[in-house]
């Protein structure tokens, strides 16, 4: 086995999580920590991995970029026809995980997926940069292509076709991902990390939990 890996290892120093201290509501501890997140300046903190299954039940993951968010949901956009969007078609489940390393943090997100209406995916489109809007007409997400040419080549097509004003591809929009169970992670000294789960009841009530780390 390869030493410099097994070898790699830091130390979790930079906070704490204590039950008696979060939210009641996870979206109120999310939007805290999130907050906090967007505060400390690093790289990208809006990223969060997407899991799916398909229809033969194999996972696979992806990063993806939340843009809007509520005591509903997470919320982000992508072509339907994507590898995800075929898989969430097939199976309206899925987990997101945002790691935020910088605060040694990590948040888990599992629920029921369903798309945002029409009139939010046209807002959320329109206000996007016009070549943002013309990739969205010119990849065949996940598909497969002779080459970069390809892509070239549809955004210049599309880009004469709508100039200006493209309108929403009718294949991009919203997902919306409704939570049924959170988990907050902060890391801690000799991997005694803490791990806080909230876990939605069939009355409608998070149930708060300590996990083991």
């Amino acid at each position: 086995m390869d030493r410099s890996l097994q070898d790699l290892r830091k130390t979790y120093e930079k906070g704490q999580l204590d039950e008696n201290e979060t939210s009641s509501e996870p979206y109120d501890q999310f939007r805290k920590w999130f907050d906090e997140a967007l505060k400390y300046g690093f790289f990208e903190p809006n990223a969060m991995t997407l899991a799916t299954v398909d229809e033969r039940g194999r996972p696979a993951c992806r990063p993806v970029l939340i843009k809007d968010y509520d005591a509903r949901g997470i919320v982000w956009f992508s072509n339907y026809q994507s590898r995800k969007g075929e898989h969430l078609a097939q199976n309206p489940f899925a987990a997101l995980q945002f790691y935020w390393a910088e605060l040694e943090r990590v948040i888990r997100v599992e629920g029921r997926v369903e798309k945002i209406d029409a009139q939010a995916s046209d807002d959320y489109f329109n206000s996007r940069p016009l070549s943002h809007r013309i990739g969205a007409w010119a990849s065949p997400q996940s598909q497969v292509i002779a080459g970069r040419k390809t892509i070239v080549a549809n955004a210049a097509r599309y880009g004469a076709e709508y100039g200006l004003h493209p309108p929403r591809p009718p294949h991009w929009g919203g997902y919306r991902l409704i939570p049924d169970y959170w988990e907050f992670w902060q890391g801690r000294p000799s991997r005694l990390h803490d791990r806080i789960a909230y876990t939605l009841t069939e009355g409608g009530e998070w149930l708060k939990q300590r996990l083991a780390p």
